[in-house]
């Protein structure tokens, strides 16, 4: 058995391999949800506009983006441990800046630091992973990635929540700091390249300069496109018209240009395997519907339950929890059964648990019921990671375990924020929908609106209001009362939509490659 197959350890237990390289990429997640809940803080204390401070998002969300994809090249060519301990370190050093900065330009430009060292760190945990299990026992290393994975954007709102309530923004990236610290000194200690990474460092060939500009330039277009198009009403904005041609024309040259090459910055031609091809695709969803909820269930919760934002984020962790117990279990499974039924089966649990949300979620349910209609879309979503990861680098020799990592994870990414900015722009556009439709079908002699609006001025009058002002307030809990049920609606048909986009993937994942469950997939 080759040492490919056995899994290049270095000399160490795997595990220690595994929580070394998991630490890092735990932390990057983590800081990216804990730095959402702070924004508005991060506004009032730097004395801006709560649109100027979605800057704090963008700009790292645009150079995560760009280096999510080259991260591969970047290993194979300076070294898969340097490389990645340059990540730990910049992103721990820029965090520390971060928190440090005295206005929004200065900690705008930290974030892009920050980003471009949180770019590299899961792709790279990912392929060290790859690399250190041997396949019959990879659905286990990569329950452990899902675990962070999931588990960090799951106890980020509650943990940024009570950050900023008891102490300050700027704790939210100070955090890091200590963590960033024990990631570099283990990694300097445990991780070592395995032969093949150091053979292929010593081929050395040219730099791909317009690859590199292309695929920055295309995704950094498409990030900014996806976070601010809503905010700026999609086309009807020159800017994200400009961007939006930009990043079709960069994109389009860039898979052109790759094709070609010799020695891609992105090999675009592992594209060509009908399995990894829609293991990416498969993820991409997977990152819509995890993301996309994860962004709408707590909104709802805190703008129309009334929820603090430690509630919410109470009402979303145990459905962490649920992954966390059952991971291990597919990492298990993943050995003995064919991946392509698991991931079938998470897929079918996770659009009958939207489907369930449709009939269930409303301003007045409970508690118990929020914490159980997220509970049941995690318990599909881990069986996803595991077996789709597995899938993915089946039938790649391991020296193209970096680029595989790079591709999967940015698919992941790139779903997350296509899931924000379709439920974000479905919510606004169907809750005007809504609201128009309910308001139209008011009628001011309508005996029983008239009644409602008598008995809700006698109530408020009876609570020492004059009538006159009785009767205003009335009004005005008509109008939240039907704004409210617009924007229900609205969330309703958003879960409708998620629900049927993850159904059609179920007859998808049958167009990859059967795998014997535990084998190894090396060679073409």
């Amino acid at each position: 058995m080759s040492e490919a197959e056995q899994g290049f350890t270095g000399g160490f237990n795997p595990w220690v391999v595994a929580f070394t390289v998991t630490l890092a990429t735990f932390m990057e997640i983590l800081d990216t949800s804990i730095a959402n809940v702070s924004l508005p803080h991060m506004a009032g204390n730097l004395s801006v506009s709560q649109d100027e401070a979605t800057w704090v998002l963008t700009s790292y969300l645009v150079s995560n983006a760009i280096v999510l994809p080259v991260s591969g090249w970047l290993s194979s060519r300076f070294g898969r441990k340097r490389f990645y301990m340059t990540c730990v370190a910049l992103f721990t050093i820029s965090s520390f800046l971060c928190g440090i900065a005295p206005s929004l330009g200065s900690l705008v430009f930290f974030r892009v630091l920050q980003g471009a060292g949180g770019g590299g760190l899961a792709p790279t945990e990912q392929a060290i992973l790859a690399d250190t299990f041997p396949p019959r026992k990879r659905g286990m290393a990569f329950a452990v990635y899902g675990m962070a994975v999931v588990l960090a954007p799951a106890i980020g709102p509650t943990l940024g929540g009570y950050i900023t309530d008891h102490f300050t923004w700027r704790w939210s990236f100070f955090i890091n700091v200590p963590v960033g610290i024990v990631s570099l000194l283990l990694s300097a200690r445990i991780l070592r390249d395995p032969p093949w990474l150091v053979e292929a460092r010593r081929r050395v060939w040219p730099i791909d300069y317009p690859g590199l500009g292309l695929v920055s330039v295309g995704l950094g277009s498409l990030e900014y496109v996806l976070d601010k198009g809503q905010e700026s009403d999609w086309f009807a904005a020159p800017s994200i018209t400009f961007f939006a041609a930009l990043s079709a024309a960069a994109l389009i040259g860039f898979v052109i240009w790759e094709w070609r090459q010799e020695h891609p910055v992105v090999d675009v031609r592992m594209f060509r395997s009908r399995s990894f091809a829609t293991s990416a695709m498969l993820m991409l969803v997977l990152g819509i519907v995890l993301y996309g909820s994860t962004v709408l269930l707590p909104q709802y919760e805190q703008v129309w339950m009334g929820y603090s934002a430690q509630q919410a984020g109470e009402a979303l962790s145990p459905g962490g929890v649920v992954v966390i117990l059952l991971l291990p279990f597919v990492g298990r499974l993943v050995s003995k059964v064919d991946a392509r039924w698991l991931i079938a089966c998470g897929f079918l649990i996770i659009a009958a648990s939207l489907f369930h949300m449709v009939h269930t979620l409303y301003p007045g349910m409970d508690f118990r019921t929020a914490v159980l209609i997220r509970v049941y879309q995690a318990a599909g979503l881990a069986f996803l990671f595991v077996p789709i990861n597995t899938v993915a680098y089946q039938g790649f020799p391991p020296e193209k375990n970096n680029a595989v990592s790079g591709i999967i994870n940015l698919a992941r990414n790139m779903g997350g924020d296509i899931g924000i900015a379709v439920v974000t722009t479905v919510i606004a556009r169907r809750s005007q929908f809504h609201q128009e439709r309910l308001v139209a079908g008011l009628d001011a002699a309508n005996p029983l609106l008239r009644a409602r609006l008598a008995a809700m001025a006698a109530a408020i009058q009876h609570a020492g209001s004059s009538s006159g002002e009785a009767l205003r307030r009335a009004y005005a809990l008509l109008g939240r009362q039907l704004a409210q049920q617009a924007q229900t609606l609205a969330y309703l048909d958003v879960l409708f939509l998620l629900g049927c986009f993850t159904a059609v993937m179920v007859p998808l994942v049958f167009l990859t490659r059967r795998a014997r469950p535990g084998a190894a997939a090396m060679g073409h």
